[in-house]
């Protein structure tokens, strides 16, 4: 194969965001007692904190928003979807999720296997849209930096994929060059037209099943179906 350097996005990628989030905000429902504050339903509240948490973060990818903002909004909007006066809102709700949220070590399936494999053919990386602290806490809980030449974290470089000059970066860093260059993620637009645009060659992880764009080359629903392709 032409390609020398994987570089892998880490949220909904390999790190199990949702199955993440759903355990830390079941926890945090019981604990803030919200049953009692009128939220009458753990599922509803995940689903609905889901839903504007992935609008947010379509936002903050774009460059739309700050990290802040994005922290400031995604439950108190949940809150107030749900019905709840603003004077009740939890204050710290949004802290406690922060901090126990990136500890969670729910992969998605075969990670360590994929990685294994890949690792002993290509030169392996990552990069993430995440924030320093957590992304570098889930990258150390669940055993990832050992396959890992590089990380790179928008927070650091200053730029959010898709924007080229992470690309940039993160090819430097790796000493890669485009053509040699892979890029796995299950963003459309930040990771997979964001690297398509930039000149590299991308692989869709799309777990979900959704229908594939026809700008999409190829996709993958289970990591391990890269040890086959690669």
């Amino acid at each position: 194969m032409r390609y020398k350097h994987i570089f892998f996005d880490l949220d909904h990628t390999l790190w199990d965001f949702d199955k993440n989030a759903e355990e830390t905000l079941q926890e945090l429902y019981k604990t803030y007692e919200l049953d009692e504050l009128g939220v009458s339903c753990a599922d509803t509240f995940i689903a609905t904190y889901t839903k504007n948490n992935h609008e947010l973060w379509t936002s903050y990818h774009e460059g739309k928003i700050s990290k802040d903002q994005l922290r400031q909004t995604r439950f108190k909007k949940t809150f107030l979807d749900l019905g709840l006066s603003p004077e009740i809102i939890p204050a710290l709700f949004e802290d406690d999720y922060v901090r126990i949220c990136p500890t969670k070590t729910n992969l998605f399936p075969h990670v360590h296997e994929t990685l294994s494999y890949l690792e002993e053919r290509y030169s392996l990386h990552l990069i993430s849209n995440g924030f320093l602290e957590s992304t570098q806490m889930k990258v150390d809980l669940c055993g990832l930096e050992r396959y890992f030449k590089t990380v790179v974290i928008s927070e650091n470089v200053g730029f959010n994929k898709p924007d080229r000059a992470i690309f940039d970066f993160a090819l430097k860093g790796a000493g890669a060059q485009k053509e040699e260059s892979l890029m796995v993620g299950d963003s459309l637009e930040a990771d997979i037209r964001g690297a398509l645009s930039y000149g590299m060659s991308a692989i869709y992880f799309n777990p979900g099943g959704k229908p594939k764009p026809e700008d999409v080359e190829v996709q993958v629903t289970q990591l391990y179906e890269l040890m086959n392709l690669l």
